[in-house]
């Protein structure tokens, strides 16, 4: 005997998404072939990524809070977002919701703090430092002193990014986000450890720690871990 109760089963996570075009590559976490298990999205309409990141996702709360509902009612266990800038509505998100709240890669940071040997810093790489504020990092956990980098507002990643461009430069953008956290670790050499802020970053993981030769992490580790809590493995 098994009970039922919701409509879709085996996608733990939901995730919202922002309203983009950009080309979602491999590792992007809006391409739902970067995911080991089975995920289940919905989109927020209006929430672009200049608005959610420039604007502090500025009248777009009531919209994420519906379709993290709708996520919930159709069957997931926890939520997640694609903007590592949405921790501003975590405490929202999660003291409104039945499930689980995992909006940003951000969180992660105290955690990485304590891995970490004395004297060595979590530095955060976010795709506009300019933007990243200290209500982002005090809604995260982060202490506001925590080192900083971020790819050039001019830079091809993060204008098709943040400007939701149809076409992507890969091989520039891969290399943007290397020499963006090679400055981050040369300006701050106490930096033993990176977590990416930017979920569209994540295909660059590795070639970041090829680099720098530091742990580097990033939403895909933190909602690989997320959606085990959510669905154990059995033995």
């Amino acid at each position: 005997m098994t009970s039922g109760g919701k409509s879709i089963y085996g996608a733990s996570v939901g995730i919202l998404m922002l309203e983009t075009q950009f080309p979602r590559i491999p590792g992007d976490m809006g391409n739902a072939l970067s995911w080991p298990f089975p995920v289940h999205y919905k989109i927020v309409r209006d929430a672009s990524p200049d608005r959610v990141v420039r604007n502090s996702a500025s009248g777009l709360y009531d919209s994420f809070l519906d379709a993290a509902h709708e996520l919930v009612e159709d069957g997931v266990d926890g939520i997640t977002t694609t903007c590592g800038f949405l921790t501003l509505f975590q405490h929202e998100l999660s003291s409104a919701l039945k499930v689980p709240v995992a909006t940003s890669s951000l969180m992660q940071v105290p955690m990485v703090q304590r891995l970490l040997p004395p004297g060595k810093r979590v530095g955060i790489l976010t795709i506009s430092a300019a933007n990243l504020s200290q209500e982002h990092l005090e809604k995260a956990g982060c202490a506001l002193d925590t080192p900083i980098g971020g790819t050039p507002e001019d830079s091809e990643f993060s204008t098709s990014i943040l400007g939701n461009s149809l076409q992507l430069d890969v091989g520039k953008a891969r290399a943007e986000n290397v020499e963006a956290a090679m400055k981050l670790v040369t300006v701050h050499p106490e930096v033993g450890a990176i977590v990416l802020e930017c979920t569209n970053m994540v295909p660059y993981a590795a070639d970041i720690k090829a680099a720098t030769g530091l742990p580097v992490f990033s939403i895909y580790n933190f909602i690989c871990w997320f959606q085990a809590g959510l669905q154990p493995r059995a033995f």
